[in-house]
């Protein structure tokens, strides 16, 4: 494997190529294969490098600008060999399900290519040795965010989604961008070895490392979706499902994660990164979390729920819990994925509806018993509910932020000994509350759009499509992967470990969490009388409360007005004063009608009568003699 490592990119940036270039002069069927077969045939490779033995491979040397040098290098470690599996593992099963749900598309061709070529960048990005090769990866996984967000362009909504995820992005990069320039100058290298090398040495709240790992946050603020470039991610769902899955489960926004956890020899160095990453990431998780319970489109809420588990993993990798944050990060990669998928087979079934309320009953309705049942291993399993894989990631979170917090003698609402140990007791509160909310929404959308009285029209209840074998095969897979995929992490995790009162309380509080969110969705969701709705239509409070969450607090209307609209101002201002008044006017059309009046002049003089030319003659010689004489005295 050691020479081999760059066939795992490759494979499926090959498939993108051929599908791309010849896609529509090949069948479906050689589409579908070619689509499916490079991310499997990258999945195969990539269960080689599981030996244990860190790999490495310099396929070439790629830049050298004087002293600065940079390759195309790649390694598998521990990190990458994790994020390795679960990119090609679970991308190749979504890749599977596409065949089905995008098989009656005009694009079919072009959408396999941008699927293979979007796994292609994520693994350059894992894979990757330096943070220059890693920001190839970075942005490539931005371009096919791009294409596939907005692949029905034909619909100016979707088109305008694509842009919005793309522009919203290019803030974070930049970002990640100076992030790096300060790493070089502290540093004099970019090779994440050679980062991983220096040791505290002084580096401990350096003010310039400080900087860059703030820099390098707000980069993965706009890859991993959160507070303030959180906005892109919702408006992703204007894609086709799976290709949600994609980016939710196993690629797009895991990146900020991974990019973090990378680095985290530096960021353990800048203890002001650490507190405004877990500030930001309890604020996320927890905001994102009340806005998914007001929502209707099954997209959406799952859009809003992975933002906020995102959250979760950035509280764990603040907190010092790297492999937690990794841990996290890979059960999310099963669960979610299966949500997506689920919900994806949903839409399909019912001909493109996607608001949950107007479905309802969906469990009795023929063909949609298996479903149902794949959708709630699904939601059983991100409720943090034992033994399925979110309980054991989502109890180890709430345990570390809960030991980092360092709270007086064990009593949880004691008084902490500092402000940072208050603060990080308030992000294990953000946590909790986040888990019980968790459990809350998702089945919320679980009793609503599978159980009580069905809304659905007659004529979509008799045409419902049922999944076909390769939707079904991937939601088969995923749901094993949600059952069992949190106990051999766990086990792990737990190894050798003897449970402290710290993870009995944690386990106890996250038990209570996952079924007090269960318990309330069902009070209020499964009797016929409508609380919420009654609460929500009878009153003023009600209805203003409803209104605000779900219109996602206005803050995209609040960035419309602070920032777009002043730079759509700004950009008018300077297309009519500085493109048109000054470049067009002045400078292009001015000399134009200069060089036409000086030239309109001078043709007046050319009449044609010899005469009139040897006068003009005459009078050039004299003035060429008056110049001459002038010069001499």
């Amino acid at each position: 494997m050691q020479n081999l490592l760059f066939l795992i990119p490759l494979l499926p940036f090959i498939g993108f190529l051929i599908n791309g270039l010849f896609g529509k002069r090949i069948s479906k069927g050689a589409v579908s294969l070619v689509g499916c077969a490079m991310p499997f045939l990258s999945f195969g490779l990539a269960m080689l490098t599981l030996k244990g033995v860190p790999l490495s491979q310099n396929v070439f040397d790629w830049i050298t600008v004087g002293s600065f040098s940079v390759s195309f290098g790649l390694k598998v470690d521990e990190l990458s060999r994790i994020m390795l599996l679960v990119v090609t593992g679970v991308g190749s099963f979504i890749h599977l399900y596409s065949i089905g749900y995008m098989k009656g598309d005009k694009g079919y061709a072009r959408y396999f290519s941008y699927l293979n070529l979007f796994m292609s960048a994520m693994l350059v990005l894992v894979m990757a040795d330096n943070l220059v090769l890693m920001f190839v990866g970075w942005d490539g996984v931005g371009l096919c965010s791009y294409l596939l967000i907005g692949f029905w362009f034909e619909d100016l909504k979707n088109a305008d989604a694509g842009k919005k995820a793309f522009i919203v992005n290019r803030v974070g990069d930049f970002g990640f961008i100076l992030g790096m320039f300060l790493l070089y100058t502290l540093f004099g290298t970019l090779n994440i070895d050679g980062l991983s090398e220096f040791s505290d040495d002084g580096w401990l709240g350096n003010t310039t490392l400080t900087v860059a790992t703030l820099l390098l946050f707000l980069g993965a603020c706009g890859k991993s979706a959160q507070i303030p470039l959180y906005v892109w991610l919702p408006d992703a769902m204007a894609g086709p499902t799976p290709v949600s899955a994609l980016i939710h489960a196993a690629t797009m926004v895991t990146a900020g994660v991974y990019m973090i956890c990378r680095l985290g020899g530096l960021f353990i160095f800048t203890p002001f990164t650490m507190d405004v990453i877990g500030v930001v990431a309890g604020a996320t998780a927890l905001y994102t979390a009340v806005i998914a319970i007001a929502q209707t489109d099954i997209k959406k809420i799952l859009a809003y729920s992975t933002i906020s588990q995102l959250g979760y993993m950035f509280m764990a990798v603040a907190a010092g819990g790297f492999d937690t944050g990794i841990f996290h990060l890979t059960t999310h990669a099963f669960f979610k994925a299966l949500l997506f998928l689920s919900a994806g087979a949903v839409i399909h079934a019912l001909n493109g509806e996607q608001d949950i309320t107007k479905m309802g009953g969906l469990r009795r309705q023929k063909g949609m018993g298996f479903i149902f049942a794949v959708f709630l291993i699904g939601a059983i399993a991100i409720s943090g509910i034992p033994p399925f894989a979110g309980f054991f990631s989502k109890d180890e979170i709430l345990t570390k932020l809960y030991t980092h917090s360092q709270l007086d003698g064990g009593v949880v609402f004691g008084p902490a000994r500092s402000v940072g140990e208050m603060l990080w007791l308030c992000i294990w509160i953000s946590a909790l509350i986040t888990a019980l909310l968790t459990a809350f929404y998702t089945f919320r959308l679980i009793f609503i759009a599978f159980f009580g009285q069905c809304n659905l029209p007659e004529d979509k209840l008799h045409h419902i499509h049922k999944p076909d074998w390769s939707m079904k095969t991937a939601l088969v897979v995923l749901a094993f992967l949600s059952i069992i995929g949190g106990i051999f992490g766990g086990a792990i995790h737990y190894k050798g470990m003897l449970p402290d009162e710290g993870h009995t309380l944690n386990l106890i509080l996250s038990l209570v969490a996952a079924f007090g969110g269960l318990l309330l969705a069902f009070i209020l969701y499964i009797p016929k009388k409508d609380w919420v709705k009654q609460f929500t239509t009878s009153t003023a409070f009600g209805r203003a409360v409803h209104k605000v969450v779900s219109n996602k607090f206005y803050v995209d209307e609040i960035y419309d007005i602070i920032i777009v609209t002043p730079l759509k101002l700004l950009a008018f201002v300077l297309w009519l004063v500085v493109d048109r008044a000054i470049i067009d006017n002045l400078f292009v059309n001015g000399s134009a009608a200069a060089s036409q009046f000086m030239s309109g002049r001078a043709r007046k003089l050319h009449t044609g009568i010899v005469n009139m030319n040897a006068i003009i003659m005459a009078i050039g010689i004299i003035l060429i003699l008056i110049y001459l004489a002038l010069r001499v005295f």
